[in-house]
């Protein structure tokens, strides 16, 4: 009887997570351009994920894909919308705060705590449309 691998069993759960996550499941297309297109996707979100999991486990970060992507789901960035007294509409976005787990998984990836800046957008409806 044939036993799995150490590199199968690593590989195939954060696989089967992407498929379902990005919706990559056997679809029958007509052309082979969409077929390879599929294809390729699927291998790039792939590399994607392993190459996140490697750059942790350089920090000894040994989570799992599915805990990863808990973890890092939690993590919003906000947009709150104000009507003003001159029929304007401002815009403004802001990174929640992270938890303590995403934080640490930032720190270990080089990335800034609170990614993307504050931002103000002012919408005029005469102007902007």
């Amino acid at each position: 009887m044939a036993r799995p691998t150490s590199s199968s069993l690593t590989s195939k759960p954060p696989f089967r997570s992407l498929k379902s996550e990005l919706g990559l499941r056997p679809i029958y297309h007509r052309l082979e351009h969409r077929c390879q297109a599929h294809l390729w996707i699927s291998v790039l979100a792939y590399q994607c994920v392993q190459w996140l999991r490697h750059q942790l486990k350089r920090s000894d970060i040994h989570a799992s894909w599915t805990t990863l992507r808990t973890t890092l789901a939690q993590h919003h960035r906000n947009t709150v919308s104000f009507n003003t007294a001159d029929d304007a509409t401002l815009h403004v976005r802001k990174s929640a705060i992270p938890s303590a787990q995403a934080s640490t998984l930032y720190a270990a990836l080089n990335l800034p705590r609170k990614p993307g800046k504050i931002t103000k957008r002012t919408f005029r409806p005469e102007r902007d449309l």
